[in-house]
Order: structure tokens, then C-alpha cells, then sequence
């Protein structure tokens, strides 16, 4: 049994670009950089290197990407690694590796609609962010004690009365 499954999650570098091939279909590539990041072990020194990928996506995929990625999107990418070769015009052979997708989910939404009436946005440095309303719920590390108002009479449950 053979395997070639690819998972990337990165940033593109440039707006997808789209095309329709001569049969009619639909057809979207982009650059997507992904980087990792570590600790060199002899020097204990900060190490990153970014990788960039060409991702071609199809039909329905190549519709999507083109309509909400651009660049800098963060996206997932699941898919196949493939490498195609031709010639040029001088008559040489070149090859190229992408990724195939067969799947993908978009990140975060930078410039976010409200969810609701109350929710408002603001910019604080650069970034977006909610004023949501949140209720703040404290806990008292005293007992709580229950109005009277409230308390009905109370009776101790045997455990044999639980129907389940």
C-alpha cells in the first residue's frame, strides 16, 4: 500500500490566481509559505526557515479559494504532492512540484462582521477587537446562601427513587 497525503497550514504570498482551462474548468493556484521555527542546540539560538509550497486547486476548490483567500489568508491545505515536467521553448525539460488539493479549510476572517446587535469592533494597534459584552460571573468562596423567598421544602432524595 502507497500513501501521498499532504496537510500544510500557512499564509499565501500573493492573490490566487484563476484560470479556465480549454475544456472549461476551473483551475486556481497560489504560493503558500509555511515556516518552522527552532532552538539551535549548540549555539541555543533561535532558529526559522520558511518553506513555500504551489498549491493548484480545481473546480468547485479553485471557485472558493478565488473568492474569499487573498493574500496573506491563512489557510489549510489537504492534499497530494505531484510533480509534472515539460518542455520550455529552448527545449528544455522543467519540472515543477506541487500540491494538488482535495481539501481545504479557510482561517480566521480578518475584517469580521458583528455576530450580533450588541457586538461592536474597534482597531487597537494593527488588530481587530471585540467589545463584546461578556457577563462576569465571580466565585465567592463563601457559602451561598439561598433566599427564603426561594427555598421550598426540602426533602432528601434516596438513591433508590432515581428511576435510572
Amino acid at each position: 500500500m502507497n500513501l501521498n497525503k499532504v496537510f500544510l497550514i500557512g499564509r499565501l504570498t500573493q492573490d490566487p490566481e484563476v484560470r479556465t482551462t480549454p475544456s472549461g474548468q476551473l483551475v486556481c493556484s497560489f504560493r503558500l509559505a509555511t515556516n518552522r521555527i527552532w532552538t539551535n542546540q549548540e549555539t541555543k539560538e533561535r532558529q526559522e526557515k520558511t518553506d513555500y509550497h504551489n498549491v493548484v486547486l480545481w473546480q468547485r476548490l479553485a471557485e472558493i479559494a478565488s473568492q474569499y483567500l487573498k493574500k496573506g489568508s491563512l489557510v489549510m491545505v489537504e492534499g497530494r504532492i505531484q510533480t509534472r515536467s515539460w518542455e520550455d521553448n529552448s527545449g528544455n525539460k522543467r519540472y515543477r512540484t506541487e500540491i494538488i488539493a482535495e481539501n481545504i479549510q479557510l482561517g480566521p476572517r480578518e475584517n469580521k462582521e458583528p455576530f450580533f446587535e450588541g457586538q461592536q469592533e474597534t482597531k487597537k494597534e494593527g488588530q481587530q477587537v471585540s467589545n463584546e459584552e461578556i457577563p462576569v460571573i465571580e466565585e465567592e468562596t463563601s457559602s451561598i446562601e439561598i433566599p427564603e423567598s426561594d427555598k421550598k421544602d426540602e426533602e432528601e432524595i434516596d438513591v433508590k427513587d432515581i428511576p435510572f
